[in-house]
């Protein structure tokens, strides 16, 4: 069990854990280190039984959380819910909470459903504490600092820019997309089709999400040792309320990628490979087809031959330039959509990419991953002069502990929960958007845990 720089264990306090991804361990280790009794559920108990494996004062229970009666039992023996798993079953995890007039924390956005409950929360009186995590997060922590900071000394913030990207490090980023997955290839492929919504000099902005990688640009964070591209993300005009800067007229959160990924991403778009339509060529069978055959009938190509493969990729996406082509076909090959290799076949073109994806772009033993986390704001100060502040997180992973992304979503959300169980946060539906949350879980983090982003005036 690797050990948790910080805290200390003044707790005697009951927490059941939901979930059974890769944020859960640094979670449950920090609960358990500050003396938290730890029940951990999923619906494998031999997946629960690895998490707590090591970990004291942790058990490992199976739990379906679409079992109403079974969830109660659990819930009604613990102080504190933190619901890890898929954001469409914590209002599941709440209702109980709210029968049992239990806590509840979550790393997940604050969905419409949970406000649907927002009544019954507070009838409770319980905490309800979401969005808490890195991305959502962190970012809301230090976004929260800054513009509260600039407020106070009587300024404004005219312009937002707030870029996420999950990364591999460098060194271990040698494929086309400069991208490896720690989760679902379906996830991350399809959250590329999401509409993309800004402000953009006091207008609102769409994308249509098969337009996304069209409008991804180089961007400049300042440290030049990255070359990073970045591109909206979701709906970001929530947020000119949520953190409270009504005289911003640029307000853009986005994610951040390696150079190349997005040519790659629209050239995989434009020809087929995103499609959910089911295939009778793609659906299981003992004797799958080769990765050219069913690249020719996704393309409606002539043949499987490489060059009549080429001429149909041709016919159905531009390329910038020759080099753009040359580039972007190695790289299909690379992927195999080439070869006469078997498919593993899953029925739509978009899951047989994901198998092989997650297949040849997996971490391997003894790779790091990298978090990389900038807020930009431009600032007019009450004197009229303006600046440009940046403030970073820049963390890699530890191949012999917690991958970055684990740390920063598993860390946060175990200081929320600590918070939650000292009846330091208010009853009701919260998010981190205050002064009043923000500070103490971000002062936390930082001496506790190192966990902190680093504030640069650049212009």
């Amino acid at each position: 069990m690797q050990k948790i720089f910080g805290g200390k264990s003044v707790s005697s306090k009951k927490a059941l854990l939901l979930g059974a991804g890769f944020v859960v361990k640094p979670t449950l280790t920090l609960l358990s280190e500050r003396g938290v009794e730890v029940t951990v559920a999923c619906r494998s108990l031999e997946h629960a039984q690895r998490l707590c494996k090591d970990v004291k004062a942790a058990k490992a229970i199976c739990l379906d959380v679409g079992n109403e009666e079974a969830l109660d039992a659990e819930v009604g023996k613990v102080d504190v819910a933190i619901s890890l798993i898929p954001y469409t079953f914590h209002p599941l995890v709440i209702k109980s909470a709210i029968r049992k007039k239990k806590d509840v924390v979550t790393t997940s956005y604050t969905s419409p459903a949970m406000v649907e409950l927002e009544k019954d929360i507070q009838e409770a009186g319980i905490t309800v504490m979401n969005e808490i995590g890195l991305d959502p997060g962190i970012d809301h922590l230090f976004a929260v600092k800054t513009i509260d900071e600039v407020h106070q000394a009587g300024g404004k913030v005219k312009r937002f820019l707030s870029y996420c990207g999950g990364l591999p490090a460098p060194e271990a980023s040698a494929n086309p997309l400069g991208y490896k997955f720690s989760w679902s290839a379906r996830g991350m492929l399809l959250a590329l089709g999401n509409t993309a919504k800004f402000f953009k000099d006091g207008k609102i902005e769409e994308v249509a999400g098969k337009d996304l990688m069209s409008v991804a640009k180089p961007y400049s964070t300042g440290y030049t040792g990255f070359a990073f591209v970045a591109y909206p993300n979701r709906d970001s005009t929530p947020f000119r309320e949520k953190y409270q800067i009504p005289e911003a007229t640029t307000i853009v959160r986005g994610t951040l990628r390696y150079a190349g990924f997005p040519e790659l991403i629209r050239c995989i778009v434009d020809i087929g490979f995103l499609s959910q339509d089911t295939q009778d060529f793609l659906k299981p069978s003992s004797d799958p087809i080769s990765w050219k055959d069913a690249t020719a009938k996704i393309l409606t190509a002539t043949s499987s031959s490489e060059q009549d493969l080429t001429w149909a990729i041709s016919s159905k996406h531009t390329f910038a330039d020759t080099d753009e082509k040359t580039r972007i076909l190695a790289g299909l090959r690379w992927l195999g959509l080439f070869s006469s290799d078997p498919i593993t076949p899953r029925s739509t073109p978009l899951d047989t990419l994901c198998a092989t994806l997650e297949k040849k772009m997996a971490y391997e033993d003894g790779e790091r991953d990298l978090v990389f986390l900038q807020h930009r704001f431009e600032i007019e100060h009450k004197d009229g002069k303006h600046e440009t502040r940046t403030s970073t997180l820049c963390e890699y992973g530890d191949p012999d502990g917690y991958s970055a992304m684990a740390k920063l979503v598993g860390i946060p959300c175990g200081v929320a929960v600590m918070q939650v169980l000292d009846g330091k946060l208010p009853k009701g539906l919260l998010a981190p958007y205050t002064p009043e949350i923000c500070d103490p879980l971000r002062k936390e983090l930082l001496d506790g845990y190192g966990i902190d982003m680093v504030e640069q005036t650049v212009a």
